[in-house]
């Protein structure tokens, strides 16, 4: 056992497994001791165990379901008891729901979404913030999303509570000026959690494990920048791309860019093809544009009789070629043409 402690206390919801429970070992191998908040107590237990045995971690569990109006205040109450001052806390406890939020999602689950991903979040927050303020010291790490930039169709519900996170939290960053209080938002993309599975998406074209980040790595940018004093941090080079891009962008075409990483694998599939024939039947049509001008112009080069023939005969050959390819990608260019008509229009609308 390597015992290395700093004296000081991390309260982390959503310890249990992702990202969270990746969050909970950096704290743990940094010396603090733990306050874990879930409703898995077994798993909570045998991290605590764990933690214990390899740093000597102190681990205080509070089995609690932040989906019950009263628990922030139960959580707070107990730790206040036990005289536990939490000098970092980690609001990670979130889920969401997949679906037509029109005719698929279940209300109370969506209920539940925003009661623990932003009104739980929220209250913690004005619990202990509070005590950070008066002591002049402590950091609030808050998990955001890539989507907390952008509108999330097909988990429009869970979308909206991840922008409420950080549109909250860079407020209260600002009012925090001048004390050693901060506020960090980790945003992270597609993570290879439970997270799918729970939300009902485990077919959706942005859940594929071999796409997804690690959540130990996306742990490692969050607590980096939480020690720094960032305001955010986007994990991941390609996650920093889309969200600079979600600045820059009308949101229907962010939305609809998201939308196609939300839609089912198979029919990403299908578009992606569809796209591919779309590039085969213009790459033939230019082949067989220029073999033509060639074989026919004769003003552009000085050419024989011989070369004349040869080009005439290409010609064909790639005419044959081109009509084969355009007939068999006709029904899918025409698919295309509808399907970016109507995005065209959607996102101009």
């Amino acid at each position: 056992m390597v015992e290395h402690k700093n004296g000081k206390t991390a309260l982390i919801t959503g310890a249990s497994s992702g990202i969270g429970r990746e969050l909970t070992r950096l704290f743990a191998k940094d010396g603090y001791n733990l306050v874990l908040v879930g409703r898995d107590q077994d798993s909570l237990d045998q991290l605590a165990s764990n933690f214990h045995n390899q740093y000597g971690t102190q681990t205080t569990i509070l089995n609690k379901d932040l989906a019950d109006p009263k628990a922030p205040e139960e959580i707070y109450s107990e730790t206040s008891q036990q005289g536990l001052q939490i000098d970092v806390l980690v609001n990670d406890a979130g889920f969401g729901e997949y679906g037509l939020f029109a005719t698929e999602t279940d209300l109370q689950k969506e209920l539940s979404i925003v009661q623990v991903n932003a009104v739980a979040l929220m209250h913690l927050t004005k619990l202990y913030l509070k005590d950070m303020v008066s002591r002049n010291d402590g950091k609030i790490l808050m998990l955001g999303s890539e989507v907390s930039v952008a509108p999330n169709p097909m988990m429009a519900v869970y979308g909206a509570t991840k922008a409420f996170i950080k549109s909250f939290s860079e407020a209260i960053r600002n009012e925090l000026k001048g004390t050693n209080v901060t506020v960090t938002v980790l945003m992270p993309g597609a993570t290879n959690t439970n997270f799918f599975k729970v939300a009902g998406a485990t077919e959706a074209k942005g859940a594929d494990p071999n796409k997804t980040a690690s959540p130990a790595d996306v742990a490692k940018a969050g607590y980096e920048a939480l020690m720094s004093g960032q305001d955010h941090v986007v994990a991941g080079w390609m996650n920093k791309a889309r969200v600079a891009m979600s600045h820059i962008l009308p949101d229907p075409m962010v939305a609809a860019s998201v939308r196609k990483d939300m839609m089912p694998k198979e029919q990403a599939d299908q578009q992606q093809k569809q796209a591919t024939a779309i590039a085969l039947a213009v790459g033939v049509v230019a082949v067989l544009g220029g073999l033509w001008v060639l074989s026919c112009n004769r003003s552009l080069l000085p050419v024989s009789a011989y070369d004349q023939a040869r080009y005439r005969y290409k010609a064909h050959k790639a005419s044959q070629s081109a009509s084969n390819a355009v007939d068999s990608v006709v029904d899918s260019v025409k698919g295309a043409y509808h399907n970016a008509k109507s995005t065209v229009e959607e996102a101009l609308a």
